[in-house]
């Protein structure tokens, strides 16, 4: 079961860091952005991770598709909110 908690804890942490990387210039801050997003994608429960990955197991882990990821991620679990 997916709790509202974790769905806004999700959702703070994400949004927060899609913001600044999406701003970003520095290459070494998107780099640790997408380290710590993926610790966290890691860590996170794997229902809530399944509801929104869409199947793919590298999902907040691929550095080319990154970017797109994480802005989906945020939609989506802004959505469940």
């Amino acid at each position: 079961m997916i709790t509202k908690d974790s769905i806004e804890t999700a959702y703070s942490f994400l949004h927060q860091k899609q913001r600044i990387y999406a701003h970003s210039t520095l290459d070494w801050q998107k780099d640790d952005i997408e380290l710590a997003i993926s610790d966290y994608a890691n860590d996170m429960s794997q229902e809530l991770y399944d509801a929104i990955s869409g199947g793919r197991v590298d999902f907040l882990r691929d550095h080319k598709r990154f970017q797109e990821d994480i802005t989906n991620a945020v939609e989506i679990l802004e959505k469940m909110l």
